[in-house]
């Protein structure tokens, strides 16, 4: 009996020094979150003993933690007897410790995974419930760093490498998109579709980075005047797209004549060379007797053709009865 006492003591202190010593933090706390087990992985990483917290009430002694949050989990805890479980997804960390990962050395404060247990006690009783906290700071900055990389790439698929605008097959996308909303909505949008004029004629003078630079300068005009709802893109060589989204014809003409008279009026220095260039411009606004966005975009290209008949360097909106 007196071996069996002994080894009972011998058990216990073993399974003491485990928990003390485990690389996740563990917290016990009672009912009313007093702490009554504070192991050595939070001693390391709160700076407190575990003589100073053993006794404490929890949220007294860490007034950081999200208090009403907290306890609302405790108490679903304590009242249905089921584990809950919170990841860093969810919430980043419980507790605001400091990160010391080698690898990770970025990252201001350890992600945490949380566990809360329910603690029986001998008589069955749920008194008590055990904080597990789980340092997976590697992991997370991994996960971090692949969705960046990976909506990097996303953006790199639909934009153009020149112009930093949409390439043509993602803004022909939003164009399908943008009818497709008109249908449900009936709220109406217009497309403005435009050139260079004599491009060409700027390759065979001063060569093709000298044509690139007018490009680039030209899709910067155009992002200076653009909405943040509005939708621009490099649809081919030298020409351009914009879906201004919840805008009448005329509105969309008004928006192409500033484009127009911006892009005159710039001058782009080109070695010894001072360069400048127009544009020609054609709006078509969304309405009921377009079938298809194809359809819509066709008649800003009839309307942009029709400004280059009359003389470029001018904004036509596509009239539905001619």
């Amino acid at each position: 009996m007196i071996g069996d006492t002994h080894q009972e003591i011998e058990d216990l202190h073993w399974n003491l020094g485990l928990l003390q010593n485990l690389e996740v933090g563990l917290v016990v706390v009672d009912r009313d979150s007093y702490i009554c087990m504070w192991n050595g992985f939070m001693e390391n990483h709160s700076g407190i003993s575990a003589s100073k917290a053993v006794n404490q009430n929890l949220f007294s002694l860490y007034p950081e933690l999200p208090v009403r949050w907290l306890k609302k989990k405790i108490e679903a805890v304590l009242l249905l007897s089921n584990t809950a479980y919170i990841s860093w997804e969810q919430r980043p960390y419980l507790f605001p410790f400091k990160s010391h990962r080698p690898i990770t050395g970025s990252a201001h404060y350890m992600y945490q995974n949380v566990t809360l247990s329910p603690l029986s006690s001998p008589t069955g009783q749920i008194d008590h419930i055990g904080i597990l906290i789980y340092d997976v700071t590697d992991n997370a900055i991994a996960q971090q760093k692949l969705e960046a990389a990976n909506k990097q790439l996303q953006s790199l698929s639909r934009t153009d490498g020149l112009t930093g605008l949409y390439n043509r097959a993602y803004w022909q996308e939003c164009l399908e998109k943008e009818f497709d909303r008109f249908a449900r909505m009936h709220e109406t949008s217009s497309v403005i579709m435009f050139d260079i004029d004599h491009f060409k004629k700027v390759n065979d003078t001063y060569g093709h980075q000298a044509g690139d630079l007018v490009i680039k300068t030209i899709a910067q005009t155009l992002q200076q005047y653009v909405r943040k709802t509005d939708i621009t893109g490099r649809y081919g060589g030298e020409e351009y797209g914009a879906i201004l989204v919840g805008t009448s014809g005329e509105n969309a003409l008004i928006f192409a004549e500033r484009i127009r008279a911006a892009v005159e009026a710039t001058v782009m220095e080109y070695g010894e060379h001072s360069l400048s260039v127009t544009i020609s411009l054609g709006v078509s606004q969304l309405t009921q007797e377009q079938d298809s966005a194809l359809s819509w975009l066709e008649q800003a290209d009839q309307a942009l053709y029709k400004s280059k008949q009359n003389g470029r360097n001018r904004v036509t909106l596509f009239d539905t009865e001619v």
